[in-house]
């Protein structure tokens, strides 16, 4: 009992000490660090710290990387704020390696569209059309202790390429996540996401061709380099907690699950939502998630607080005896409401070998 209490202080204490900051919101930048690919997280407003698990873990916490079977292959594509052209796709793998370990690997790529060129010259546009590039990848590690506590680390390369203007950084992301109570029904977690140095953008792009003159009345032109501001990562920190109502000796459960967001950038949020499992094939969530304190006119947040989803799972081969846990395969969807647009829409496909 004394450990159980020192390790829940010990996820709280650095909650306590880190506070949001309104005042900076929209100041830093790599935003797209914060979107998440993945449906099941999506459908309960990314608040799922002490639960979450497998590839989608590298999203919100890397601790949660350690998951039920052997590897798990995941598929994502995001329409984010349908109607505005703008999409995002990844693409996960993890597995285990030796008694305690996980390891996974992800990918994801933002998509714009085409968007005209235009110049200074030419506002109303070139005739020519470009695509901005934003990729990013990410390897992490997680490590399981008697399958009760686990923690994580996760490290990020993100790149941003526009025409001939780039900017590279890396990010890391820690957590840790706690299960107690019979068969784990009480779960808490904690990560860090974003912590990195500042990136800046460089390239020819940034050129500029200017004309001098001297005193004798002539001039001739000279390039120089524009220097880009830096700009921050988007850091945060999630407390999260949640607790399992088991049904049916204890095959169907409604999970309960609370979070708390402290963003270094923007207003901090807290937020409810609750999954029911219907026998391992059927889940339904739904969740909602409030900001707290006030910001400026017109820097309000696009999503209203609410989501919802559900995952449909399936075995690839019915269950016999003395025979392995057969694989599964599974589609998840997730749909998130916004005040401007028609919302955000995820689904998925996730494929889990035992």
């Amino acid at each position: 009992m004394k450990n159980k209490i020192l390790i829940i202080v010990l996820l709280i204490l650095p909650a306590l000490s880190w506070a949001g900051n309104p005042d900076r919101q929209g100041e830093a930048g790599a935003y797209e660090l914060l979107l998440s690919p993945w449906a099941r997280a999506a459908g309960l407003n990314l608040m799922n710290t002490a639960t979450i698990s497998g590839v989608e873990a590298m999203r919100l916490n890397p601790a949660g990387l350690h998951f039920d079977g052997k590897t798990e292959f995941n598929f994502g594509h995001m329409r984010l704020y349908q109607g505005a052209g703008i999409s995002m796709n990844a693409g996960g793998l993890a597995f285990k390696i030796g008694e305690n370990g996980t390891i996974g690997f992800s990918i994801a790529a933002m998509d714009f569209g085409d968007i005209d060129i235009t110049t200074e010259n030419q506002p109303g546009g070139t005739g020519g059309t470009y695509s901005p590039n934003f990729i990013q990848g990410g390897v992490g590690y997680s490590h399981s202790y008697k399958d009760k506590i686990f923690v994580g680390v996760l490290f990020r390369g993100v790149s941003e390429t526009i025409i001939d203007v780039s900017a590279f950084g890396i990010a890391m992301d820690a957590g840790v996540q706690y299960r107690g109570g019979n068969d784990g029904q009480l779960r808490l977690g904690i990560s860090v996401r974003n912590v990195g140095p500042a990136m800046t953008y460089r390239g020819e792009g940034l050129s500029q061709e200017v004309e001098l003159t001297t005193p004798q009345t002539n001039s001739y032109f000279l390039t120089g380099y524009v220097r880009a501001a830096k700009y921050e990562l988007p850091t945060m920190l999630n407390l999260g907690v949640s607790y399992d109502l088991k049904f049916v000796g204890g095959r169907d459960y409604l999970r309960l699950i609370g979070n708390f967001t402290s963003n270094a950038f923007s207003r901090d949020n807290i937020g409810l939502g609750a999954e029911y499992s219907f026998k391992n094939t059927v889940q339904l969530r739904a969740s909602y998630k409030l900001p707290l304190g006030t910001v400026a006119e017109g820097l309000d947040d696009i999503y209203t607080g609410l989501s919802a989803g559900f995952s449909a799972s399936f075995p690839t081969r019915k269950k016999m005896e003395g025979k392995p846990e057969p694989s599964r395969f599974a589609i998840d969807y997730a749909y998130r409401t916004t005040q401007h647009f028609q919302g955000t829409h995820n689904i998925g496909i996730r494929y889990n070998i035992f």
